[in-house]
């Protein structure tokens, strides 16, 4: 296939590569990567599936990128929609194929995409690769999604040495390397250097304040009904909650009904990541089932009770910095009572720590696929740009 010819006065480039993108955790993980690559001389396009609607590219640095809609929105059944990802793909890959494909993390639209490339012979690479919770049901169907993208990657990228062992032990043929989580790139390139300076005082006497996000699958029936049950309880012992809702209306509605009007609630509409994370500052606590928050509260020096029974990100339990409880209300108020009580365990949690890494995951990444790309034999002869 010819070589398509670079923009007026532009590099180029060595190698085609593409990238997927269907979500907000997708797209704040993989923009690290792009720029990356683009630093080096071979800026990607990217295959935007639609699984989250109304996802802004430009809120997260990706708009000068080739974007290519695929207007795949999320399904009911997830098993389905990356059965449509994989389709859509199928379709469009081999008009201009990548010499290398990448997908992010364990979703239905990282899933497709693995899918697309094995099927189409196309060299796959998985960012965040090896996060386990040896539990196929929690959450469903994110942990066989990544289990299966694992088997499929040529190359993987592990964001610690514990998720590079699990894929050792699992014996995956790809090339496995230990990089960091590219989601601590975001969150440097909001605040700065990791860890930041703390901004916050602890004041024994002030209203204790949460931030609470509830989202996951398992969740969404007894898990926001027993959530929800906490809160109330927690609101008539002067907590204050603010609750960020999801972009799912259904999820919104829920809550709403639940605890719309309640004392010491404060319902909050979707936030873009910068003021997620500004919100998360400002708090004593954070309470939610989000992975992404679990990487980004230890290096921020906030709390987090987990609103889970297993994790895939053991590490932040490792340095002290979250704790599971569940979605069980008498669980969830024993854990933030005893918090309140005993300031010494909350700042113990509050220490800044980086146990996903340093913030420059994106650049050792980007390097990584160029190598691997140059050792498959790609050339300016060979390769596509």
């Amino acid at each position: 296939m010819k070589r398509r010819a670079p923009k007026p006065g532009g590099k180029l480039r060595e190698y085609r590569i593409a990238l997927v993108v269907g979500t907000r955790p997708e797209a704040i993980k993989l923009s690290p990567v792009a720029h990356a690559l683009a630093r080096l001389g071979e800026p990607p396009s990217l295959f935007v599936t639609g699984q989250h609607p109304g996802l802004e590219l430009g809120d997260h640095r990706l708009q000068g990128f080739e974007c290519i809609s695929l207007n795949c929105p999320g399904q009911p059944d997830p098993v389905h929609h990356s059965d449509i990802v994989r389709a859509a793909l199928k379709r469009l890959l081999p008009l201009d194929p990548p010499d290398l494909l990448i997908v992010q993390g364990d979703t239905s639209s990282a899933l497709g995409g693995a899918l697309a490339a094995r099927e189409l012979g196309i060299m796959l690479a998985h960012v965040e690769a090896g996060l386990r919770t040896h539990d196929p049901t929690m959450p469903w169907p994110e942990e066989q999604n990544r289990v299966t993208i694992d088997r499929l990657s040529d190359l993987l990228f592990a964001p610690t040495s514990a998720n590079a062992h699990n894929l050792r032990r699992e014996r995956v043929n790809g090339k496995i390397h230990v990089t960091g989580n590219s989601g601590m790139d975001a969150l440097a390139a909001l605040v700065g250097p990791l860890p930041p300076k703390p901004k916050r005082q602890w004041w024994p006497r002030r209203r204790f304040r949460m931030l609470v996000t509830c989202h996951r699958r398992e969740n969404w029936g007894a898990g926001l009904d027993g959530l929800s049950e906490a809160l109330v309880d927690l609101g008539m012992k002067q907590v204050r909650s603010d609750v960020l809702l999801p972009p799912n209306p259904k999820i919104t509605e829920r809550l709403t009904d639940l605890l719309g009007g309640q004392d010491g609630i404060r319902l909050i509409s979707p936030l873009s990541h910068s003021a997620t994370v500004q919100a998360m500052r400002e708090v004593d606590l954070i309470l939610s089932d989000s992975g992404g928050m679990q990487e980004e509260a230890p290096a921020l020096g906030v709390p987090l009770l987990v609103l889970r029974e297993k994790t895939e990100r053991p590490e932040a339990l490792a340095c002290g910095s979250i704790e599971l409880v569940g979605t069980d209300a008498g669980r969830i108020v024993a854990a933030v009572d005893r918090l309140r009580r005993h300031r010494s365990q909350l700042r113990a949690m509050s220490q800044a720590m980086l146990p996903f890494g340093d913030g420059h995951s994106g650049p050792r990444i980007a390097a990584h696929c160029l190598a691997f790309l140059g050792s498959q034999g790609f050339n300016r002869q060979t390769c596509r740009a």
